[in-house]
């Protein structure tokens, strides 16, 4: 079974978004980063995917929305992280 498609919404020197990444990495995963910092279209993509989201990172694995890092590491400490990142 292959990896779920993985997106994280960034911005330049976010310390949250390093520890997000950093926490993928460890994990083996591949995701496509999304530099927000400018704004632009990909900025726009993420609030039509969550509109409540003011604030980076957010990640969606597969088709479920993860919110921030927090909601990530919260995964992660629950257990649940792995079976998401496996689909």
């Amino acid at each position: 079974m292959s990896q779920p498609h993985i997106d994280i919404y960034t911005k330049f020197g976010c310390g949250y978004c390093f520890r997000a990444k950093r926490l993928l990495d460890e994990k083996g995963a591949d995701y496509h980063e999304h530099d927000i910092t400018m704004g632009g279209p990909k900025r726009e993509e993420m609030l039509q995917r969550a509109p409540q989201a003011r604030t980076v990172p957010q990640i969606f694995i597969g088709e479920t929305y993860v919110g921030g890092s927090d909601e990530l590491a919260a995964l992660e400490r629950a257990g649940k992280l792995d079976a998401l990142l496996e689909g």
